[in-house]
């Protein structure tokens, strides 16, 4: 929470509240800010510890009409004994004592809103002490209770009283009536006894704490009793100076004890340095140092008044009042000029106090809006549903982004806050709330996953030791694309998971990678056989002299030559068909021999390709049919030439018709051609 907001409603009492008071009032407005999330528990813990830190650390309140008595105070430490020293130290007395008492109640009220119940109910009385029953505000509620008690009292003495006339009208002797109240004055005492005993131990608890510092500055008293009717050392200064340090970080004792307290503190003080003329020198430079380091708090408390957070130059005013004040004397010419300066620059700032007050209840209803505008978004979030983890990831990077926005807009009215931060903090909640649920989901969802692949690694460790290589390496390949299919599993045994069945695929594909080391030397010799018989049947089928019966087995030969290396089949295809190409126009084989050739190698290759035979049964029931076709077409064709007449235009016709027939029995003995051919092959 930053310093304006936890000033919002001091604004309406500013007029001569003192510094200290200004504090307290921010920090108490803290206690109302509703708990922020569940979440960041230790981020609050963290908020309050400084905010505890904070009002431990506060400054006493300073009366602004008696700093330049207690600035006198400390100076008569070490003062001449004359009579205007001997003035100084009754006001540093009276007022030290004026400073015991917490709270001024008095001027505190003063600037308080006034509290009328002259004409309040019994039922508005009760329900202002049912709204402060838990106020920590222990002045706030001091004077609740004493400006509603004498209200009450009234009104629970005109009930009272009718209830006596009701008794005695009613034939009754008013000597026998007994008025115990109504429910709502049971209540109200109640509540009432429950606050004052709360009051009252506030109060004692003080008052315990004066008692305790008593006891500190009566035993520091002892201390330095000890060194003044002591004999003198190098050190005794020194030890001085501690007690008085230690003596100015003690609170107030009770008031009765404070003036003796103080006259003896200041009494032995004296006669230290009464008795030892040997340290006025000293003394002296002390002066000087002080007016050095007082003019020093001067310039930084003027340095104030160009501050623009009103919260922090007040504190830090504070701070400096209680430094002024305990340095110690000045030279006496500069002590009053000192003090109007560090007077002067401390009013400036306690003007400029309601001016920057009024301005915080402007930029407070700004804040609102921009609160609820963030409160608008942050509700949308909510509704956010998705079953993908980085939807979920990106929009709790979007919320965190709001978050800080919200956290960077600074304080809204009091009266908003607790609504306005319970309405963005339970939206901020609600959504890490699904988010949860999702996961949770997720988490099921990945014990489903993991069920499945641990049957997954049951069929792969079960197929591991297979050496049947084709058809187990594709059942592999099958679990291996489930696997990806079937999504993650809990994150503490993912690695475990993926191990096992990793180490099944691995074991049986490392098997099939050293058989296929052997396979693979063997097609090593099938390549060097193959290019072997492609140098031979270039040879035989590239001279004039040309035995087709060599050729014929050369390139049987070749076709049954099993496999190749993968990376060879492209080059030794080539090879091969550069040589088919060679022997097909040798003009020594005669066109009849060399579609016969023709048709053996295409046969033959089409044998040899994967799925072969069924390869070689479809071209033969193709053939077959376009055998039959075809000699259907030359018979329907000679069939017709017999109608045609004797006539210039019928023999072209005929002629023409006879090129087809020819062309027909031409491709017809080329099919039986490459029939006879898969005859054989088969």
């Amino acid at each position: 929470m930053d310093n304006a907001e936890k000033l919002q409603d001091v604004s309406d009492n500013v007029t001569n509240e003192t510094p200290e008071e200004v504090q307290n009032d921010a920090e108490l407005s803290n206690e109302n800010q509703p708990e922020a999330k569940d979440d960041q528990a230790k981020d609050e813990e963290l908020v309050e510890a400084v905010e505890e830190k904070v009002e431990a650390e506060a400054p006493e309140e300073i009366d602004e009409g008696s700093t330049e008595d207690k600035d006198e105070e400390v100076a008569s430490d070490e003062a001449e004994t004359n009579e205007a020293e001997a003035k100084n130290d009754n006001n540093d007395i009276e007022s030290e004592d004026s400073n015991d008492d917490p709270v001024n109640e008095g001027e505190e009220e003063e600037h308080e809103e006034e509290l009328d119940f002259d004409h309040a109910t019994k039922d508005e009385v009760l329900a202002k002490i049912r709204e402060i029953k838990n106020e920590e505000n222990i002045r706030s509620l001091d004077r609740v209770l004493k400006a509603i008690k004498p209200r009450f009292d009234e009104l629970y003495e005109i009930s009272k009283n009718e209830a006596l006339q009701k008794f005695v009208s009613e034939g009754n002797e008013a000597d026998a009536f007994e008025y115990h109240g109504d429910e709502a004055d049971k209540e109200f005492f109640t509540l009432y006894g429950q606050l004052r005993s709360k009051r009252n131990k506030h109060y004692k608890d003080l008052e315990n704490q004066k008692e305790s510092n008593l006891k500190r500055k009566e035993h520091l008293l002892e201390q330095l009793r000890e060194i003044v009717d002591g004999e003198e050392s190098a050190n005794s200064i020194n030890s001085v100076r501690d007690l008085q340090s230690e003596w100015k970080k003690i609170g107030p004792v009770p008031g009765a004890q404070n003036k003796t307290l103080w006259a003896n503190y200041n009494a032995l003080l004296d006669r230290y340095y009464d008795n030892r003329s040997i340290y006025f020198e000293l003394k002296d430079l002390d002066r000087k140092k002080n007016h050095k380091l007082k003019e020093e708090l001067c310039e930084k408390a003027e340095a104030l008044n160009e501050m623009e957070d009103m919260k922090s130059a007040i504190i830090q005013l504070n701070e400096l009042h209680d430094e002024y004040k305990h340095i110690g004397p000045v030279p006496k010419e500069d002590q009053e000029p000192l003090w109007q300066r560090f007077k002067a620059a401390s009013d400036a700032i306690y003007a400029k106090r309601k001016d920057f007050f009024d301005g915080l209840k402007v930029e407070f209803e700004a804040n609102l809006v921009k609160k609820q505008e963030l409160i608008g978004k942050v509700e949308e979030f909510t509704k956010f549903n998705s079953d993908r983890i980085t939807e979920w990831n990106e929009k709790t990077k979007e919320l965190l982004e709001l978050q800080k926005q919200w956290e960077a807009v600074g304080g809204v009215p009091r009266d908003k806050a607790k609504e306005t931060n319970k309405a963005f903090w339970n939206s901020f909640k609600g959504f890490f709330a699904n988010k949860n649920q999702f996961f949770k989901e997720l988490e099921s969802k990945r014990e489903e996953n993991l069920i499945k692949k641990q049957e997954l690694i049951s069929k792969a460790e079960e197929l591991k030791d297979s050496e049947e290589w084709n058809s187990t390496a594709d059942k592999f390949k099958h679990l291996q694309a489930q696997w990806k299919d079937i999504g993650p599993v809990p994150e503490k045994v993912r690695n475990e998971t993926y191990k096992k069945f990793k180490a099944a695929c691995d074991h049986f594909f490392n098997k099939r990678r050293d058989q296929n080391k052997e396979q693979f030397k063997a097609y090593e010799d099938n390549l060097q056989l193959k290019l072997q018989i492609c140098d031979q049947l270039e040879a035989a089928g590239t001279g004039k002299d040309v035995n087709l019966d060599d050729l014929y087995d050369l390139i049987d030969n070749y076709n049954s030559v099993g496999f190749v290396p993968k990376n060879a089949i492209k080059k030794i295809r080539n090879r091969f068909d550069e040589v088919k190409e060679k022997v097909l126009s040798n003009e020594a084989i005669d066109e009849g021999d060399r579609t016969d050739l023709r048709n053996h190698i295409s046969m033959g290759h089409l044998k040899n390709t994967p799925g072969g035979a069924q390869k070689l049964n479809r071209k033969e029931h193709s053939i077959k049919r376009k055998i039959s076709s075809i000699e259907n077409d030359i018979a329907t064709w000679n069939t017709n030439m017999e109608f045609f007449a004797n006539s210039p235009t019928a023999d072209k016709l005929k002629a023409d018709m006879q090129k087809k027939i020819d062309r027909a029995v031409a491709e017809l003995e080329d099919l039986k051609s490459q029939l006879s051919i898969i005859y054989s092959q088969n």
